[in-house]
């Protein structure tokens, strides 16, 4: 419990694993203003439902804390809740729009709700789009188009 480990080399998998171990550790300090300084090292496997619940208690996450959570956590993020990590951190994360994992996270978010944070974060999804993947068919439409008219 009073040991402190740097995972931040460790793989994902480890990182969960630890995230859990301190979660477990630290449970009575819970809601001690200490508890995100305990836990912080080990933020890096934190699934996204804790992070929900961090982002209600004005923790001031740095950005380079931030970019290195979990991909898939972080993506389940709102706008709102990076707010509540970030705190007085929040401008930063206009500085970081061009790299990932902010890029893919703004990417994924409402730009009007992007606008609401007021630090200039573009790259969301526009009101009124539809984002569309458009599917590859070897030998192109032709052949699917062919094979769909034989069928009517």
């Amino acid at each position: 419990r009073l040991a402190s480990l740097n995972p931040s080399a460790c793989s994902q998998e480890t990182k969960n694993i630890l995230y859990q171990k301190a979660k477990e550790a630290f449970s009575d300090q819970h809601h001690s203003p200490a508890y995100y300084e305990l836990i912080l090292p080990y933020l890096g496997g934190a699934p996204a439902a804790d992070l929900k619940v961090l982002s209600k208690d004005d923790v001031n996450m740095n950005v380079s804390t931030f970019v290195t959570l979990r991909r898939d956590s972080l993506m389940l993020l709102t706008p709102g809740e990076v707010q509540g990590l970030l705190g007085l951190h929040l401008p930063e994360l206009a500085q970081w729009q061009s790299r990932a994992p902010v890029r893919d996270w703004a990417a994924l978010q409402k730009q009007s709700e992007l606008d609401e944070l007021h630090i200039g974060l573009t790259g969301g999804v526009q009101e009124g789009y539809i984002n569309l993947v458009t599917p590859k068919f070897p030998g192109g439409f032709g052949a699917l188009l062919v094979g769909v008219s034989r069928f009517f």
